[in-house]
């Protein structure tokens, strides 16, 4: 007989996001289905349905929630009184976070899968990465302004590199299962891009 659930809650909503954005981090996107999120929550698929309509409802959400998430963290970076340097350094900590969870940016993961994705979703996915490399450019305009970096190249170009080789770095770290080897790889990253070799 299948479990007869309490009506549908907010709350019922974020655990299904929850278990749903942990299994992307871990799987990926194509990794799990409903199954997976109703056994682990102790619900009827109905309940998911309810809440999300189809996959890829769900995939959206995922990635509009990790984006918000995402972006208050770049603000709160942004607004601290550092220089360049150490809001890189503290950009880099997110990622770092992430893998030490033993999981990989939500984004990275779906953009591995990003053929197989419906169309609103790699939008998102790409809308993410130009985000981060906006927001990246501005810090390293302001740190070569200030004269703490020395931009080896157009400040767009080195956003761009360093978005793609943080991602790739954690692919390999997690491979590896060594996230010491991502923070080695981020910190040559950072250097070689902005010219301070002080950078970790």
């Amino acid at each position: 007989m299948a479990p007869i659930d309490a009506p549908p809650t907010a709350d019922t909503r974020t655990r299904i996001l929850d278990v749903a954005e942990r299994l992307v981090q871990t799987r990926g996107f194509n990794g799990f289905s409903y199954a997976d999120v109703a056994a682990e929550l102790g619900i009827a698929k109905p309940s998911l349905h309810y809440h999300f309509a189809t996959k890829a409802d769900l995939g959206e959400a995922l990635i509009r929630r990790y984006a918000a998430r995402f972006a208050a963290a770049l603000v709160s970076i942004a607004d601290r009184p550092d220089d360049a340097r150490n809001k890189l350094d503290a950009y880099v900590a997110l990622y770092t976070d992430v893998l030490r969870d033993q999981r990989m940016c939500l984004c990275g993961m779906l953009a591995a899968e990003y053929p197989t994705l419906p169309a609103p979703m790699r939008a998102a996915v790409t809308a993410f990465f130009d985000d981060n490399e906006t927001w990246l450019e501005q810090v390293l305009d302001a740190g070569r302004a200030q004269g703490a970096l020395r931009l080896t190249g157009p400040s767009d170009e080195a956003a761009r590199i360093i978005v793609g080789g943080l991602e790739g770095a954690m692919l390999v770290a997690r491979s590896h299962g060594d996230p010491v080897r991502f923070e080695t790889a981020a910190g040559r990253l950072l250097a070689d891009v902005t010219g301070a070799a002080s950078l970790a």
